[in-house]
């Protein structure tokens, strides 16, 4: 696939309105894995909720008097001021106190599309949605060029229908959006049938004519650990190296990339022993310091 079509870099959104199916999880390590495969590539992450959880993973300082956050970028109608470079060399914007005033300030669905085009960013944008389908999380759908919409489970499926469906009523189109199936156990069985969950999951947004990416990331009790262990959430790449969601995120990474057309230069090295991956993932530090 060609590049998409845009006046500005491509659009990531990740979506899902139900909660615990690795959303903000499969969003900071998209982030964090595209910076490692494409170091020529700006990536910057946008948080659409008041949660902070891009804040604690990639700030390299407290906030700071003259700071701005999403609130004030919106305002502005540009996220240039408000980008700040952070951990794994990922950009971020920081997020507002509250909300509240931002959806009623995103009656336009449109308005995110234009603020970004303004903009201007270089490289990839990701935005983190809020776990609803309210105005914030619709904007993102019409300024994405691709929705990354995380399945875990039956109930997360008959989520992921309701976004479908209001894709193709606000005019966005359900082809935009991909499922990507997360905390898959294949151990795990569905019914008295002897078939894997994991299976009937597929089997069924197949039928459901969605599309899917083809790497599917297990679920791990290591990498549920770096959401919960201290305060500062701490990526996959780096720190959940020997399980297989490590080279899970970086297939689907390949994936998301390719699709997008920004494949070019892509590092395609597969590491053979552990000194070689230290080598290649080893590139970027854990706390790269602002230009």
């Amino acid at each position: 696939m060609g590049p998409l079509a845009s006046p500005r870099g491509p659009v990531v959104a990740v979506s899902s309105n139900k909660g615990g199916v690795g959303k903000t999880t499969v969003a900071t390590n998209l982030a964090i894995y595209t910076r490692a495969l494409r170091e020529d590539l700006p990536v910057l992450i946008v948080g659409l909720d008041d949660q902070g959880t891009l804040d604690r993973m990639f700030a390299l300082r407290p906030p700071a008097p003259g700071d701005t956050n999403l609130k004030h970028a919106w305002a502005e109608r540009s996220f240039e001021r408000a980008a700040q470079l952070g951990q794994y060399g990922v950009h971020f914007v920081p997020s507002p106190p509250d909300v509240a005033l931002l959806k009623a300030r995103a009656a336009d669905p449109e308005l995110l599309g234009r603020i970004l085009a303004r903009t201007e960013w270089p490289g990839l944008v990701i935005l983190d949605t809020k776990s609803d389908l309210e105005a914030l999380t619709l904007s993102a759908y019409h300024a994405a060029d691709r929705i990354l919409v995380p399945v875990a489970d039956w109930a997360s499926l008959e989520e992921a229908a309701k976004i479908f469906r209001l894709l193709e009523r606000e005019g966005v189109g359900a082809e935009r959006a991909r499922v990507v199936f997360t905390l898959v156990d294949r151990r795990t069985r569905a019914g008295g049938r002897g078939e894997t969950l994991y299976r009937r999951l597929c089997d069924e947004v197949e039928r459901r004519g969605w599309q899917h990416y083809r790497t599917a990331l297990s679920r791990s009790p290591r990498v549920e650990a770096l959401n919960s262990a201290s305060g500062q959430p701490l990526s996959i790449l780096h720190h959940a190296r020997g399980t297989a969601v490590h080279g899970q995120f970086r297939e689907l990474t390949f994936e998301v990339l390719e699709e997008l057309g920004l494949e070019e230069r892509l590092d395609l090295r597969q590491p053979e022993e552990e000194d070689a991956e230290d080598e290649l993932w080893g590139r970027l530090s854990l706390e790269r310091k602002p230009d």
